[in-house]
């Protein structure tokens, strides 16, 4: 049945860094196993407000909306939903392949978020370039990926081998949770090269880590090849109009998990259970943005494109154009 007007109380004006933000039934549940409302992960947002700022800020972002909470459908929406106030940002781009093109929304400021909130959007997936140039990514991503039966002990070994190459290569690793079961680490790089290269870096590092932990690590392109008890390093994120959870962005989970950065040093004890709407306030007035610095790490990935010509020449396989597998699935 559908809500009545007002059923889920009057509506809210939040003042978020001087911009009025209205939030329309702001009692509405959003995450059925500890009840958050709309009104929660609004206050959520801004209580992490430079730290989601920072991760989004000027790139194309898609979003993930839930406009009857977490345990309802969720729409994705390339294109800046409908009603946007005029402060509200976007950056074009084109999708040739279909001869389309979709208006993103384009953070700048906290107040762009909380506008996205009170449009039922629960995640953030930013592109991996910013709008200045949407062609050139300027974050490698390093996904670790969980098969079915995949432990997470596991996800902690290939991270902690991520982190040594990564101090081998002279690159600064930012790692995060996924919000899921996987965990991320996000890599700045000098924008100097376009989708297709930086994938090719990113499988490059992907086969070092396979490599090194053989048992526990694949980088098998089709699903139906990897061992279900293995850690997929998905290099493919890496490919163009792929996108990922930002970092806080919450994920659409009935605890409303949340993706959380972390120090290196916690990964062995963290959890992605640890990390929800309720608990991430707190932890972000105690320790800050553990990512607030990742733009004054940039790294050139040119060791990882020599070790990519170095695999083809010993005959490594080539990855397939990154839409087989949206085929294949």
């Amino acid at each position: 049945m559908a809500a009545r007007k007002g059923q889920y109380g009057e509506p809210v004006v939040l003042d978020v860094d001087g911009y009025d933000v209205r939030i329309s039934n702001p009692d509405r549940p959003y995450f059925s196993a500890r009840g958050e409302t709309k009104l929660d992960l609004a206050k959520y947002y801004m209580s992490v407000g430079p730290g989601i700022v920072n991760a989004l800020r000027e790139r194309p972002c898609m979003l993930h909306r839930f406009p009857d909470g977490v345990d309802g459908e969720k729409v994705h929406q390339k294109r800046l939903p409908r009603g946007a106030p005029p402060w509200v940002e976007t950056v074009r781009l084109h999708f040739p392949r279909w001869g389309l093109h979709a208006d993103e929304l384009c953070v700048t400021k906290l107040a762009d978020v909380i506008w996205a909130v009170q449009m039922s959007t629960v995640e953030f997936h930013p592109w991996n370039s910013r709008r200045a140039d949407t062609e050139s990514p300027d974050e490698w991503r390093i996904d670790l990926d969980p098969m079915p039966e995949a432990t997470y002990p596991s996800i902690r070994r290939a991270a902690a081998v991520s982190q040594e190459i990564l101090d081998e290569l002279g690159a600064v690793g930012f790692p995060k949770t996924s919000g899921g079961r996987g965990l991320h680490i996000y890599v700045r790089i000098r924008p100097d090269h376009g989708f297709k290269v930086v994938r090719r870096a990113a499988l490059a590092f992907a086969r070092e880590v396979e490599r090194r932990l053989p048992d526990e690590v694949t980088t098998a392109w089709w699903r139906r090849d990897r061992d279900p008890r293995a850690v997929f390093v998905d290099y493919n994120q890496n490919a163009r109009d792929h996108t990922m959870a930002a970092a806080y962005s919450v994920r659409g989970t009935p605890e409303g998990r949340v993706s959380a950065p972390l120090r290196w040093n916690e990964i062995p004890d963290a959890e992605p259970a640890d990390f929800t709407i309720s608990t991430m306030p707190a932890r972000f007035a105690e320790t800050g943005d553990l990512h607030a610095d990742i733009d004054d790490h940039p790294f050139d990935i040119a060791p990882l494109l020599e070790w990519a010509d170095r695999d083809d020449a010993n005959g490594a396989e080539p990855a397939p154009d990154p839409e087989d597998e949206a085929d294949e699935e």
